[in-house]
């Protein structure tokens, strides 16, 4: 069965597969429906070339050049996430995945159960010891075109910003109005286990590695759950730059091959001309501050946002960014990703007769996404060359003895890097 025919089999429930207690209403009866007693999400992405962090987070140069090494075709990298949440509790909880073997990840993955570490106690209203006023500036372009759209970019000072200053444009800069998906979690379930984890911290998915066949998860916690993935449940393929090159006339052109299964879109561009200001572009149509997108998107809302103009439609394959962008960050990192669509299943199926309760022991939904990025107009072969810069990831050791110097206001480069890349930095929507 196919992935379509299994996302228009299990439509009708899919609203109920992580609510507890939910009702289904069928005519004039109202079927009880309880649970599911486990929830499993499995989340697959595949990723080319350059790759920020999934889930928030700084961005790791060493794992960033991994990427670029191994990005396109067969080399492209694929990463699972795998989360169990259950309403039952142990006192030593324990779960695992037994994957098929054609997953080539070992017999067996570990669900381990975090352990939870309080917060670092600190006064309402105490500011860092170390803190200094916030400088350099933001500008925010949006949309496909070879020149920016009047009224763009939006400019805005954090010096200004900071004392209160509101700059022009920023009342009317709304982000997308997306709805971001909820897994389990160890604060939303009682009981909660994931992979990859403190134990498997660097694993990965080998590149030939394929989801295809049965998944078995059992643990002292959940009921055991069974399912299998079938032929268009796979990784979504390779996304890789087609093109990637800056036009005579000075913006830039890039294009991708169409993902089989994705159904949208969405590209962005970080990157300044000098460490006071810094630039952020989306391929959004509508005036956005879309520079962060969730990793993964229900198809209900992808649906949503396509038609909002918001991402990119299943069927696009290109685009060029504003020369205006260009000019003011000759030196940006490139990010593009496709989102997929979602294999849905719970047992036992819903009972025919509205008048028996369906009981949902278990709720399993696996979701897709493929990325890659790259230096916004410069081929990976002439990274590859040597000619990409130092990395400031890794700056000259200090010489003992040397007078250590005093901390400087954090630019807009270091409030991007701490901040709206790691998901910290407030921003209206």
């Amino acid at each position: 069965m196919g992935l379509a025919r299994t996302l228009t089999l299990l439509s009708g429930v899919a609203a109920t597969v992580t609510v507890s207690g939910a009702t289904a209403q069928t005519g004039q009866v109202v079927q009880k429906v309880t649970g599911p007693v486990a929830v499993y999400w499995m989340s697959a992405q595949t990723q080319t070339g350059f790759g920020l962090p999934t889930g928030g987070g700084n961005p790791n140069p060493m794992a960033m050049m991994r990427q670029m090494m191994g990005g396109g075709g067969a080399g492209a990298n694929k990463s699972l996430t795998l989360q169990l949440g259950s309403s039952q509790t142990n006192a030593a909880p324990s779960a695992e995945h037994l994957p098929p073997q054609n997953l080539a990840v070992g017999a067996s993955l570990p669900l381990i159960t975090p352990k939870l570490t309080p917060p670092e106690p600190r006064e309402p209203g105490q500011i860092p010891r170390d803190f200094q006023k916030p400088r350099g500036r933001l500008l925010i372009f949006w949309g496909c075109g070879e020149k920016a759209r009047p009224g763009q970019p939006i400019v805005i000072d954090f010096a200004k910003l900071a004392a209160g200053q509101i700059p022009a444009g920023l009342s009317g800069l709304n982000g997308i109005d997306f709805r971001n998906m909820s897994p389990p979690s160890v604060s939303k379930n009682r009981t909660y286990g994931d992979w990859p984890n403190e134990k498997t911290r660097n694993a990965g998915i080998p590149s030939q590695g394929s989801l295809l066949g049965e998944h078995t998860i059992r643990g002292n916690y959940s009921p055991q759950i069974n399912f299998t993935l079938e032929e268009d449940q796979d990784f979504l393929g390779p996304l890789n730059l087609t093109t990637n090159a800056k036009a005579p006339g000075g913006w830039a052109n890039i294009g991708w091959n169409l993902v089989g299964n994705a159904q949208a879109y969405f590209a962005t561009a970080v990157g300044g001309g000098d460490g006071e200001t810094m630039v952020l572009w989306s391929s959004s149509e509508s005036q956005t501050a879309a520079f962060v997108m969730p990793d993964y998107l229900a198809p209900s809302e992808i649906n949503r946002l396509v038609a909002a103009k918001a991402l990119m439609g299943p069927a696009t394959r290109s685009c060029a960014i504003p020369k205006e962008v260009v000019d003011a960050a000759p030196q940006a990192l490139l990010q593009l990703a496709a989102f997929g669509g979602e294999a849905n299943f719970v047992y036992p199926p819903r009972p025919t007769n509205p008048k028996i309760a369906w009981n949902q022991e278990w709720a399993v939904k696996v979701r897709y996404r493929s990325a890659t990025g790259g230096l916004l107009g410069m081929d990976i072969n002439e990274v590859m060359g040597g000619r990409a810069g130092r990395s400031s990831a890794n700056p000259p050791a200090q010489q003992p003895g040397q007078p250590q110097k005093p901390a400087k206001a954090p630019s807009a480069a270091d409030i991007l890097r701490k901040g709206i890349l790691g998901g910290g930095l407030p921003f209206p929507r």
